[in-house]
């Protein structure tokens, strides 16, 4: 390095001295020699000739450099000239790994150097449930996002995606619901708290709504939609049950919402049944995602630092502090609309994670007040009403529901996804005909709509316009769109396949089983238990209630009698058949029993025989089931059809049997009854009937707690 250095420093002279010197030989000690040269201080001359550029200047202009580095940087934190949150924020739309920033793992994925990672669901804070609990809060430590990065499928996903998903079919699963109980054990009442002013004149207003217990008809039809809320009670089960999240008691004032999971095959991977599988095209992602919503006005953009601090603690999880803090923020900016959006949230989270009916009322009332205050951002208003619109259906708040959908259609009249959403609302308070004029409305100006055409052919079904349905159920299944990939939707198609004879019902049963709706293609009940025995017919003695098996067969003629002298059509205690099961013929029954409840006034008709079930709990108690007499006519058929849970077996005891005519097939078994014997088998399991003798037949039938159910679930399981 020194030789080099000297070049660099010496220049031409340095050349030349050296020539002359090893001409010459040694110089005098005075004189200045190659050697003395080479070893002067970087390689600069004795006299102070600068003959080149001096190690020190690299050295200073570095120094000069690295401190010009720090005061700009300093500068631009002290004067704020970049916002740093902006930049992040854009970045974050190069998410990839999904944990709410741009960092180096994000730029492999997109330069190809990772792959890219599932996903984590993102959960609106709520419930049920799946529900019931079905959502999640985000856990402690995961990353923050930007304000006006919220999850956009909170503005763009449908409701119906909620109506269907959350609220339609309660999800049924083996594992524990939780180990969370409920804070307090308010009851719903009435939608007074959820009132506000209607829209235009004959708009609806809330009220209390009544259940309708009709056993499997509102499984059949198209207003068949309950609810639930939080006053649940959770159990949970050892390691081997299976089980789903309940109601320990069903009062009068509540209707138990379900939602549906069905066991998954070993050559079948288990998907939720009312999840859309397109929404994993991220073709179909975009279509959703259409712009990024705007959530901060003017002012609350002057304050947003104050917000994304609180939102942060919502984010992880940090519900209580959350809450302390968005609260805060109300007091001190009473006007800011995301302030108080975000109180409703955490209020949404802490009743979630309390489980309180209480909390969730405020956070409803709360969704109000924003969409009520100045300045709101039209995102944010239809954000706020559709959150409330969704909680106030966990509720049961239908109703009230309802206004709330009526006003975000007045407010944005060409958004055909509310338009469905207010139809989804109409079905909700057994309203078809207003449900069938919106689903009309929508198709009319989006022909397409794969969601319209599943609601509108579910409409005409049930209206019994059975081949009119089939078009609109079949292409908006295969549209793909989402909210139409549910079970209901391929059971009402295959149903009304079969009416017209039309051979491709069992090929959309299977489908529906491949893609988890249906526990096989014979068994499609939407309301189950997991890992339940299936089988089409069963022996007393596989059922273990053999004692009843005994008792009814050696009463049948006390219960034959009975059954007789209530026949008299004057009496009118027999009623007809009203789920449209039948194709043609006369079909009544005279219950004694429903979803566990006692009829008093039935059983004065029939005292000996309700004496003598009493000592029976397996059937007086349960509640997913009846005992009824059912008469049946000649000329009647029943069309082949599956009861609605697979948490039940099906007694038959002949009392009036034709000696020839009268059959019933369940799968694809055939039997005939016989007077005084059983027939048992799982009416979850399609199931058709034959009568073709010359008289009625007459029997008795006994509905029994599957028995594998834990007598924790039967206590627990809702009525249906």
């Amino acid at each position: 390095m020194a030789p080099r250095k000297n070049a660099k420093g010496g220049g031409g002279n340095s050349n030349s001295s050296s020539s002359s010197s090893s001409g010459s030989g040694s110089s005098s000690g005075g004189s200045s020699s190659p050697g003395a040269r080479r070893d002067t201080k970087h390689g600069g001359h004795k006299n102070g000739r600068k003959g080149g550029l001096p190690g020190s200047s690299f050295f200073t202009w570095f120094m000069v450099i690295a401190l010009l580095g720090v005061w700009t940087s300093v500068a631009v934190v002290w004067f704020d000239l970049i916002d740093y949150e902006e930049v992040l924020g854009k970045l974050g739309v190069y998410d990839a790994d999904g944990d709410g920033d741009f960092d180096v793992d994000d730029a492999k994925v997109l330069l190809g150097l990772k792959e890219r990672s599932a996903p984590k669901p993102t959960v609106p804070p709520e419930e049920p449930e799946p529900y019931p609990w079905l959502e999640e809060l985000v856990p402690e430590g995961a990353g923050s996002q930007h304000i006006e990065d919220e999850v956009q499928e909170e503005i763009h996903s449908p409701l119906h995606e909620t109506v269907y998903t959350e609220h339609d079919f309660q999800q049924e699963e083996d594992g524990p619901a939780g180990e969370q109980q409920p804070e307090d054990d308010f009851l719903v009442g009435s939608d007074a708290d959820d009132r506000f002013e209607p829209l235009e004149a004959g708009t609806l207003q809330e009220e209390s709504i009544e259940p309708v217990i009709d056993d499997e008809k509102r499984y059949h039809d198209a207003d068949d939609i309950t609810y639930q809320d939080y006053d649940q009670q959770v159990y949970e089960p050892s390691e081997n049950e299976g089980i789903e999240t309940s109601d320990n008691a069903v009062e009068d004032s509540h209707r138990i919402l379900e939602k549906v999971r069905v066991p998954p095959t070993e050559e079948q991977q288990e998907i939720p049944p009312e999840t859309n599988r397109k929404t994993d095209d991220p073709e179909q992602k975009e279509k959703v995602k259409k712009k990024k919503p705007k959530l901060l006005n003017k002012f609350d953009k002057t304050i947003k630092a104050e917000l994304d601090a609180a939102e942060k603690l919502r984010k992880r999880g940090k519900i209580e502090e959350a809450v302390a803090a968005f609260e805060g923020l109300v007091r001190k900016y009473p006007q800011s609309p995301r302030a108080r959006y975000g109180r409703a949230q955490c209020e949404d989270d802490l009743a979630e994670k309390r489980r309180s009916n209480d909390v969730l009322r405020r956070a409803i009332e709360t969704y109000q007040e924003v969409s009520s205050l100045p300045d709101v951002p039209a995102d944010l208003v239809k954000l706020s009403l559709k959150r409330r619109s969704e909680r106030q259906q966990f509720l049961g708040h239908m109703r009230g529901s309802l206004v709330t959908l009526q006003k975000l259609v007045h407010l944005f009249p060409d958004d055909t996804s509310l338009k469905n959403d207010l139809g989804v609302g109409y079905l909700l308070i057994g309203d078809n005909d207003n449900a069938k004029k919106v689903y009309e409305e929508v198709l009319n100006v989006t022909p397409h709509d794969g969601f319209a055409k599943v609601h509108y052919g579910f409409i005409l079904k049930a209206q019994n316009k059975i081949a009119e349905s089939i078009p609109y159920l079949k292409e908006g299944i295969e549209s793909g769109d989402p909210g139409t990939d549910d079970g209901r939707f391929y059971f009402h198609l295959g149903d009304a396949m079969q009416r017209v004879g039309n051979k491709e019902a069992y090929k959309w049963y299977e489908l529906g089983h491949k893609r988890g709706h249906f526990a096989s293609v014979w068994q499609r009940s939407l309301y189950n238990v997991n890992g339940l025995k299936a089988q089409p017919w069963w022996t007393p003695k596989e059922t273990g209630y053999t004692e009843l098996v005994k008792s009814l067969e050696r009463n049948w003629k006390l219960i034959r009698d009975e059954g007789l002298s209530v026949m008299d059509e004057a009496k009118g205690l027999f009623l007809p058949e009203d789920e449209n099961l039948r194709e043609k013929g006369d079909w009544s029954q005279f219950t004694l029993w429903q979803q566990g409840r006692k009829n008093e006034n039935a059983c004065k008709g029939a005292p000996k025989t309700c004496s003598l079930l009493d000592k029976f709990p397996e059937t007086t108690g349960c509640r997913r089931g009846q005992i009824k007499y059912s008469v049946m006519h000649p000329g009647t058929h029943v069309w082949p059809h599956t009861g609605p849970t697979n948490c039940r077996l099906r007694m038959h005891l002949g009392l009036v049997i034709p000696k020839e005519g009268c059959k019933i097939r369940c799968a694809n078994e055939t039997k005939t009854w016989e007077e005084g014997k059983v027939l048992i088998f799982d009416d979850s399991f399609e199931h058709e009937v034959w009568q073709d003798a010359s008289s009625f037949r007459l029997i008795f039938i006994v509905d029994v707690w599957h028995p594998e159910l834990t007598p924790q679930q039967r206590r627990s399981l809702p009525a249906i």
